[in-house]
């Protein structure tokens, strides 16, 4: 089957538009704070919607429905170009940025990484701080999914871009018609959002924060408008908020949609969501006792401290209101396990995700059953269903193909920051903390640093890992095998 390059523009043109609309919105806040180069942005606002237009206008419609290539090129190309446009903001306002960095910072903003090159953050203007979130927001749930919902007029089927966008070993929907489903999960999403910019107004923070903090915090992005994150606000109760919040966002969102129509049984039912609590539970225990035996610190400060950073980093959310890594070296040991974790599939986190997790344990001790009852037909389930093989074994070439990169990167990192301290273990840090997307990194570059220092090639392979790990490996890795280019 050939490649539809008709089809492929008129969706990223599409979604080009779209990405100018959004960017109009710290524009017009821009112009309104009469910021010194407010000008910049909105012409770069400008010339995205009319680069969008124009190639929205002059593609056909089409046909129906998207082959499986077609999805492919479409997400993987909608999420580079859309990185292209983001990182506009950053160069034309001329804050000394580089395009190596203003292409680091757009990435792991869409990717809801979180990780970031700027070394003051409020010395930046309101309006690039605004961009910063928005551009978490908008990955959070997906640019796709969101096109999905939003541009019906594209006249193409939306089940291929769902499915490449998402490629987890779950498929999850909460309505039969795809369409219905990426318009009710952006309702959900921004109904999260707006609960939460309203909580934490209300608790004392200015309507900037506010805003801000909501949209990173539902997406689970980490981009903070201070330099010392949450911190800064010294607020035990914005804190506990944060961290409801953050439980929330890594909960599979048919689940969330489910108990708010009454439905518990699905929740109950589902082996996941289960395993998260537990994990959860279990690693804010741990992390607590280590706080409060090796910190002079009240019992319900370090329960805090650890529900944060442990849901923080199990969500990827990436959050911080410490560093962690300078308490104890088992708990930086620990906390660099959760960079591998992830919370649930169908959620914003990034990661591995639980259910991958789940389903390897769970044949792992399956096997030992397989090898005292060879002739027996012993099947996994998972919400006391059957597994199908082929899921099975997508789970498990995931996970060898996630250590591959895992592997491969940190090699390759440890070359480009040989001059560091400690290059092995910074690198390995940087490349779990980009791969999970979750931000913050173990080594010379603490919970607390920025990228700013790594060389120009280590901040594009950096970013070419936050991609390949927002769209779960095969989404872009499936575009450098022979097969994907053959007509048959």
């Amino acid at each position: 089957m050939r490649i539809n390059l008709n089809i492929i523009l008129r969706v990223i043109g599409a979604i080009i538009f779209f990405v100018g609309l959004i960017m109009l919105a710290p524009s017009i806040f821009s112009l309104v704070q009469e910021e010194s180069k407010c000008w910049y942005l909105l012409f770069m606002a400008l010339c995205t919607l009319i680069f969008g237009v124009l190639i929205f206008r002059f593609t056909n419609k089409g046909a129906e429905n998207l082959s499986k290539r077609d999805g492919y090129l479409i997400v993987v190309g909608a999420w580079v170009i859309t990185a292209l446009f983001s990182a506009l903001p950053y160069i034309v306002n001329n804050y000394e940025v580089s395009f190596a960095d203003a292409w680091f910072e757009s990435v792991s903003g869409l990717t809801t990484t979180g990780a970031t090159i700027f070394k003051d953050l409020e010395e930046l203007p309101s309006s690039i701080l605004l961009w910063r979130s928005l551009t978490q927001w908008i990955g959070g749930m997906g640019i796709i999914v969101l096109t999905i919902a939003i541009f019906p007029l594209l006249g193409v089927g939306g089940v291929e871009l769902f499915v490449a966008e998402s490629p987890g070993p779950t498929s999850n929907k909460i309505h039969p018609r795809i369409k219905e489903t990426a318009k009710r999960l952006w309702l959900l999403y921004v109904s999260l959002t707006t609960i939460l910019i309203g909580i934490l107004y209300l608790e004392g923070m200015s309507f900037f924060n506010a805003l801000n903090h909501g949209l990173t915090t539902i997406a689970t992005g980490g981009f903070s408008t201070k330099n010392e994150s949450v911190a800064y606000f010294d607020s035990p109760l914005i804190q506990y908020t944060i961290i409801i919040f953050m439980f929330i966002a890594g909960i599979n969102y048919s689940l969330i949609y489910a108990s708010l129509k009454g439905r518990f049984k699905s929740v109950y039912k589902s082996d996941e969501f289960k395993v998260y609590v537990l994990f959860v539970l279990f690693s804010i225990v741990v992390v607590t006792c280590f706080m409060f035996t090796n910190n002079d610190r009240s019992f319900e400060e370090s329960f805090r401290a650890a529900a944060f950073q442990v849901i923080s980093m199990i969500t990827t959310t990436g959050f911080v209101i410490e560093d962690f890594t300078v308490i104890h070296p088992v708990l930086s040991l620990f906390f660099f396990c959760l960079l591998f974790s992830g919370a649930c599939a169908g959620s914003t986190s990034g990661g591995i995700k639980f259910v991958r997790h789940l389903v390897f344990a769970k044949n792992s001790l399956l096997e030992f059953k397989r090898l005292l009852h060879p002739n027996a037909l012993i099947r996994l389930r998972l919400d006391k269903r059957l597994i199908a093989p082929k899921i099975l074994t997508h789970v498990l070439v995931f996970l060898l193909v996630y250590l591959f990169v895992f592997v491969i990167g940190t090699v390759a990192m440890t070359f480009v920051i040989a001059d560091f301290e400690d290059p092995l273990i910074s690198a390995a840090g940087m490349v779990a903390t980009c791969l999970g997307n979750v931000g913050p990194a173990i080594g010379n570059i603490g919970p607390l640093d920025n990228f700013s220092s790594i060389p120009v090639s280590g901040k594009y392979l950096l970013t070419f890992i936050m991609l390949i790990g927002r769209l779960e490996l095969f989404s872009v890795l499936i575009l450098f095998t022979p097969y994907f280019w053959r007509s048959n």
